[in-house]
């Protein structure tokens, strides 16, 4: 109930997300909110994956989620958002071991401008249907939960044309395995969001998880969360 049940309407924007639990519960975490950056136009949409899954990495990602929500509305600095998440976070993780990687991407539509820091979490993935060509919104950035006092630096860039797919997942969409222990990987991934770029984010989204599903059978192993979205 945590997570979003329909995606929100976003001005520019086609966003489309979920989470499917290989347990009742899971820690992997899928967000999407306005912003407490300067503009009217500002909104995050954030992917996470708790060590773990179950229980206990569910109630580690509820007290993220309340704390990267709070933390966005009130600091303007995207940056020093997550490194105030992790500070307050590091408490509850210091003697268990656990951690969270996180990927939170911002979008400032009134400049039409992208702003993300990745927290030990997969690069998101950009494919760029005019010139046919994937890329990946990196930088450096340690895992939530891991060192108290690390800082954390945001990276920007423009938000191209229209057309263009952002995709942000977690692990258990490249790393499922097949009957035989063959690895879906990064290329299926790429050449079902190439397939499917004239489309709408939500069969993007769609899509990934059946050629997933199709290629793992009945049995997952890990918990799967994706937001893809598409720029108007």
């Amino acid at each position: 109930n945590l997570l979003p049940t329909r995606a929100p309407e976003l001005p520019g924007l086609d966003l489309a997300g979920d989470s499917r639990y290989c347990d009742e519960t899971g820690g992997d975490y899928y967000d999407v909110f306005k912003t407490g950056s300067p503009g009217e136009k500002c909104f995050a949409v954030v992917v996470g994956d708790v060590s773990g899954h179950g229980v206990a990495s569910a109630l580690l990602m509820t007290t993220a989620r309340a704390m990267i929500r709070s933390i966005s509305i009130l600091e303007p600095d995207t940056a020093r958002r997550m490194t105030m998440v992790n500070r307050l976070l590091f408490p509850d993780t210091s003697d268990s071991g656990d951690f969270i990687t996180l990927f939170y991407l911002e979008f400032d539509m009134a400049a039409r401008r992208l702003r993300w820091v990745r927290a030990g979490h997969d690069p998101a993935i950009l494919y760029d249907p005019v010139s046919d060509r994937f890329s990946e919104l990196t930088g450096d950035g340690m895992a939530l939960g891991i060192e108290e006092e690390y800082a954390f630096e945001a990276r920007s860039a423009a938000l191209g044309e229209p057309g263009r797919i952002i995709v942000i997942g977690t692990d258990g969409i490249w790393e499922a395995h097949n009957p035989i222990r063959e690895m879906f990987g990064k290329e299926r991934l790429r050449k079902v969001i190439r397939a499917h770029r004239h489309l709408s984010a939500d069969a993007v989204r769609d899509a990934i998880f059946k050629a997933v599903s199709d290629f793992t059978g009945p049995h997952q192993d890990d918990d799967i969360t994706l937001a893809v979205i598409k720029v108007l």
